[in-house]
C-alpha cells in the first residue's frame, strides 16, 4: 500500500478557514423575495406556482444573475416547520439528491418544490429554513452551482439532470445537478454510497443503521461530537476497503468532514442546548426530507461548529486508492487541506475552467459574475486572503 495518512498536528491545522467552510453537500433554496413575506402562505404558494410554471412552459431565456442576498432581519430561534411550510410527498419529477439538508428545504416549499432555484433563492432557503450563516451560505452556493449548475438559465438541481434547468450548456459543462459524483458529491458519505457502488443519491438503510449503531455505541443513542469523529474515521476506511476508485481530496476533503457536523449543527431543535441529534429525528431528515413535528431553527447564524474536534480525533490526509485497487491509499500532497485554503479556491477555479474552456457571450459574462459572488464570501467562508483568480477577465 501507499503512504497512509498520519496523525496531523490537530486542532492548530485547522485555519478559521474550514471552519466556517465545510456544509458544503447540506442546504439550499428558497425564493429570494420571499424575506418580504416570511409568514403568508398565500404569497409563498403563489411563487412557488409562478417559479414552476415559468420553467416547465418552457420559457427560459438567459438571466443576468443578481448578487446573492444579505442576512435575514431576524436570526433567532423559530419554528420553521409551520403552516407556511407543510410538508408534501414527492410528485413525479420532483428532483431530490444527496443533500438530506437541501432535501428537507424543498420537500417543505422553502425552495421550489421541483428541486430546481436559482442560488440567490437557495441561500434564502438555507438561511430561513436552518438559520446558515450568510457569508457561508454564499460561498457553498455559488460553488455548488458554478460546478454543477445552469449558469446561463441561473438554474440549480438538488438532484439530477433535469430540462427543468434550460437547455443544456456547451459540452464539457453539464449542468448536472448535485448529484454529479466529483464536483460537489463525494465519497464516503454517512447515509449515501459511493458512486461506484452505482447510487450515489438515494437513502441507503445499511448505512443509516450504521449510523445509528454508532450513536448507540459512542453516543447512548444520540449523534454527537464524538459519534461524528468515529463515524467519519470508519467511513474512511470502509471506502479503502471496497472502493477501488475511492478519492477523498479538495472540494469533498472539506465536504466530507462538513457533512458530519452538519446534523448536530443544523438538525437539532433551536431550543435545545445539548447538542445530541436522536434517531428518530435523524430518520425524519435523512429519509423521509421531513423537519420533525414543531421543529425549531437554531438560536443564531450557523456554519460549521464542532469541525476541529471531529477532525482532531482521527486526522485524516487527503488522497484516495490508486491503480484501480482496493487498500491501496495514498496520500496527495498537491491536494487542498485544512493548513491550504487558498489551494482550495485554486482546485475550484481551475475546475470550473475545464468545464468552460471557451465561453463567450452570456455565458462568460455570467461566468465572471458567479466567480465573483464566489470570491466575495471566500474570506469569511476560509478564513484567509486568497487572491482573486480572473480566468475569464473582469466585466
Amino acid at each position: 500500500m501507499g503512504e497512509r495518512a498520519a496523525p496531523q498536528k490537530t486542532l492548530t491545522m485547522i485555519s478559521k478557514a474550514f471552519v466556517v467552510l465545510t456544509t458544503l453537500l447540506f442546504s439550499f433554496n428558497a425564493l429570494s423575495t420571499s424575506l418580504a413575506f416570511p409568514n403568508d402562505p398565500e404569497f409563498l404558494k403563489r411563487q412557488e406556482i409562478e417559479g414552476a410554471s415559468s420553467r416547465t412552459g418552457g420559457g427560459f431565456g438567459t438571466i443576468n444573475p443578481p448578487p446573492p442576498p444579505g442576512p435575514p432581519r431576524f436570526t433567532g430561534v423559530k419554528l420553521v416547520h409551520d403552516r407556511a411550510h407543510p410538508w408534501k410527498p414527492l410528485r413525479n419529477g420532483d428532483e431530490r439528491g444527496p443533500c438530506p439538508g437541501m432535501n428537507t428545504l424543498a420537500s417543505h416549499g422553502y425552495i421550489s418544490r421541483d428541486g430546481v432555484a436559482s442560488p440567490s433563492q437557495m441561500v434564502t432557503a438555507v438561511q430561513e429554513g436552518f438559520n446558515m450563516e450568510n457569508q457561508f451560505a454564499i460561498f457553498v452556493t455559488y460553488l455548488a452551482h458554478l460546478m454543477n449548475g445552469n449558469l446561463v438559465t441561473d438554474l440549480l438541481s438538488i438532484g439530477g439532470k433535469t430540462r427543468k434547468t434550460g437547455p443544456d450548456p456547451p459540452s464539457p459543462a453539464h449542468a448536472g445537478g448535485f448529484n454529479v459524483h466529483g464536483t460537489f458529491e463525494g465519497d464516503g458519505g454517512m447515509t449515501r454510497a459511493d458512486a461506484f457502488f452505482g447510487d450515489n443519491h438515494s437513502f441507503n438503510e445499511t448505512l443509516f443503521q450504521k449510523f445509528v449503531d454508532f450513536s448507540n455505541k459512542y453516543g447512548d443513542g444520540y449523534y454527537n461530537l464524538t459519534v461524528a469523529g468515529e463515524l467519519r474515521f470508519q467511513r474512511l476506511q470502509d471506502s479503502i476497503a471496497t472502493n477501488p476508485q475511492f478519492s477523498f481530496k479538495n472540494v469533498r476533503y472539506f465536504t466530507g468532514y462538513g457533512e458530519s457536523a452538519f446534523p448536530i449543527n443544523f438538525f437539532v431543535d433551536g431550543r435545545k442546548t445539548d447538542r445530541k441529534l436522536d434517531m428518530a429525528s435523524a430518520r425524519s431528515f435523512f429519509k423521509d426530507m421531513r423537519f420533525p413535528a414543531d421543529f425549531h431553527r437554531p438560536p443564531k447564524p450557523t456554519s460549521n461548529e464542532g469541525i476541529a474536534e471531529i477532525f482532531a480525533m482521527h486526522p485524516f490526509l487527503p488522497g484516495g486508492n490508486v491503480d484501480g485497487k482496493v487498500n491501496n491509499f495514498m496520500v496527495d500532497p498537491t491536494s487542498a487541506d485544512f493548513t491550504k485554503p487558498c489551494v482550495l479556491y485554486e482546485d475550484i477555479v481551475k475546475t470550473v475552467q475545464g468545464l468552460y474552456p471557451n465561453p463567450t457571450g452570456v455565458l462568460k459574462r455570467n461566468l465572471i459574475k458567479n466567480l465573483g459572488f464566489l470570491y466575495s464570501s471566500l474570506s469569511a467562508a476560509l478564513g484567509a486572503q486568497c487572491d482573486q483568480l480572473f480566468p475569464y477577465g473582469q466585466l
